[in-house]
């Protein structure tokens, strides 16, 4: 029987990953890749152990992070050369490369990626069907609904494990002596002020998670709707709103957002809009738009990626939407910024806090760990194991190397 979560473990094999015969037996000339990434390292270092056992100091020309990476087969940078950050978690899942702590390594791909260019995305065929296979996961409102429910239904039990007892999925804001549910409610609390509600407006969530902010609304004293595609969500949402007796505020649906057309005060939204796709950014801000009262604020919070790389990065689907997030893509913010102002919408109060996010990130992987060993993840398979701690590790080295930021923006309709 297959263990919980082998869907995601096999979803990124679709996915040219760089592996042939042609590639073990030229494996030994990508060596030459090391030289372009020595240069092109603008940077930070990486200190190399080659799978001939010598060792190679690769970049080092600005201070920057340093990575300790164990090369264990040339295959390792066939695959990164030729499918990108697919191949090398693929190499990595298959022990060809190794690290002690491969955050660092993850930092300096992203702080360096402008100089990288297309060192390390995919290329030629792999490119073609890694873009074909990332193409027919498009967010359309039949495969929307498959593509949140590979991720999310896991099972509510699963994230229980380790996400802390708010069940917030998304960056937390940290002060001082914050523990992480005291940063997830610091965030909460912070995107709701920017909504200035009064008791009795009526609030429509976009994204509505297991139901917190839902709740801490509510307790403003205003009515919300939150949407979700997750039926294991929306199934945890209502027994925590019936749980606070909030059940007469609180209406959660199970129902995408562009099936939406009513009135309400104001809208909040935290890192949804990541999950629709390119294509649906025009549709996700009419849904706001359409929803929001003339004078109404909406406040969301989102993921974006630097405006130099985003071409490169839209054109090759990495490691994150092959395993992870099918049908995903962060936001290009100027772009996206544009589409707002254009359906009438301002762009408010910009606030980044990448920081947060890797340490948010960072705890989780700590927690997830601890669950592990308490035998609290039962039902999941070791190869998953490996690829979520590897999923919570790419993500924090995109944070802490500022190509990938975090930030709530306040939109207000004309």
């Amino acid at each position: 029987m297959a263990s919980r979560g082998h869907h995601l473990v096999r979803s990124g094999l679709r996915f040219a990953n760089g592996s042939s015969l042609l590639g073990r037996l030229i494996g030994p000339a990508f060596a030459r890749l090391l030289d372009q990434l020595h240069d092109r390292l603008e940077q930070g270092g990486i200190e190399a152990t080659l799978p001939d056992g010598t060792r190679r100091r690769i970049g080092f020309h600005q201070p920057g992070p340093v990575a300790v990476v164990h090369l264990h087969s040339w295959l390792s940078l066939v695959r990164l050369a030729t499918s990108g950050s697919v191949g090398w978690y693929r190499a990595w899942d298959k022990g060809e490369w190794s690290s002690p702590d491969p955050v660092p390594l993850f930092d300096l791909f992203m702080r360096n990626g402008a100089s990288l260019g297309e060192i390390g995305r995919a290329k030629g065929s792999a490119r073609w069907y890694n873009q074909l296979i990332h193409r027919r996961r498009d967010n359309d409102r039949r495969m929307a609904r498959r593509n949140i429910a590979a991720h999310y239904d896991l099972g509510n039990d699963f994230y229980a494990a380790w996400l802390d007892a708010s069940m917030t999925y998304s960056s937390a804001r940290f002060a001082d002596g914050d523990d992480l549910e005291a940063a997830q409610r610091r965030k909460v609390a912070m995107l709701l002020d920017r909504l200035q509600l009064k008791p009795g407006d009526r609030l429509l969530e976009i994204g509505c998670g297991w139901g917190t902010l839902a709740i801490e609304a509510a307790k403003r004293g205003v009515r919300v709707v939150g949407l979700t595609l997750s039926a294991e969500q929306k199934s945890w949402a209502e027994e925590k709103i019936a749980a606070a007796k909030m059940s007469a505020q609180i209406e959660i649906r199970l129902q995408d957002y562009r099936e939406i057309s009513e009135q309400f005060d104001a809208i909040a939204s935290v890192e949804m809009v990541e999950a629709v796709g390119q294509r649906w950014w025009p549709a996700y801000l009419d849904s706001i738009a359409r929803n929001l009262k003339s004078g109404g604020r909406a406040a969301i919070q989102l993921i974006s990626i630097d405006h130099r790389i985003f071409s490169g990065y839209s054109r090759n689907p990495d490691f994150i939407q092959a395993y992870i997030f099918p049908g995903g893509m962060l936001i290009d913010e100027p772009a996206f910024e544009g589409l707002a102002r254009a359906r009438g919408l301002s762009w408010d109060d910009r606030t980044g806090f990448a920081i947060d996010y890797a340490e948010t990130l960072k705890q989780w992987r700590q927690r997830y760990d601890a669950a592990v060993r308490s035998g609290r993840l039962n039902g999941f398979g070791q190869k998953f194991h490996q690829l979520w701690r590897y999923y919570l590790m790419y993500c924090e080295g995109g944070f802490r190397g500022g190509g990938i930021d975090v930030a709530q923006v306040t939109m207000v309709k004309a």
